[in-house]
């Protein structure tokens, strides 16, 4: 299977807030940033393993930042790491500032996705290479996370989580 890199699944999509995708402070429905984070996601996911792909899990998401009526929204999506049939992906949020154009950063939030085939069954993804340093870190990051997952769903022993202990014993 062919290796791929980050940049390889990247997705972007740009949209306006409207008023039926606000709440009465006239600020974006955290559902709706949910839903178009999804759609990223799942895109950059079939860039990435060329299958069908379904959400298994929303890792983590930090609404840092209310999103106002009538702002411009880019959520930016890229594979982070494989697993053996699944993928984390790690998306930003963006806001542009109306008068000046300036993009700051709203929210972010984790994703994993699994290949599947037409019947549903999982399939194995290619490899991922990280290619910068910050795609390095989030890739790296991305075991622990899983690690962390498995840990406290009961399906691994924190005694074989080698990359969060690894955090840990550094500190020694």
């Amino acid at each position: 299977m062919e290796v791929k890199y980050p940049e390889d699944s990247k997705t972007i999509l740009t949209d306006l807030v409207l008023p039926s995708e606000t709440n009465p402070l006239n600020n974006l429905f955290g559902g709706e940033l949910l839903a178009r984070m999804d759609r990223a996601a799942s895109i950059a996911a079939r860039r990435h393993s060329r299958r069908i792909v379904v959400t298994a899990s929303v890792n983590h998401v930090a609404f840092n930042k209310a999103i106002p009526l009538g702002s411009v929204v880019t959520v930016e999506a890229k594979v982070t790491r494989n697993f053996k049939t699944s993928m984390e992906i790690f998306l930003d949020v963006w806001v542009e500032d109306r008068e000046s154009g300036r993009r700051s950063k709203a929210n972010e939030a984790i994703y994993t996705f699994v290949a599947v085939d037409d019947t549903g069954n999982p399939v194995p993804v290619p490899k991922l290479e990280p290619q910068t340093k910050l795609e390095k870190e989030r890739y790296d990051a991305a075991l622990r996370r899983k690690q962390l997952s498995l840990v406290l769903a009961g399906k691994m022993k924190p005694k074989d989580a080698t990359e969060l202990k690894a955090l840990f014993e550094n500190d020694k």
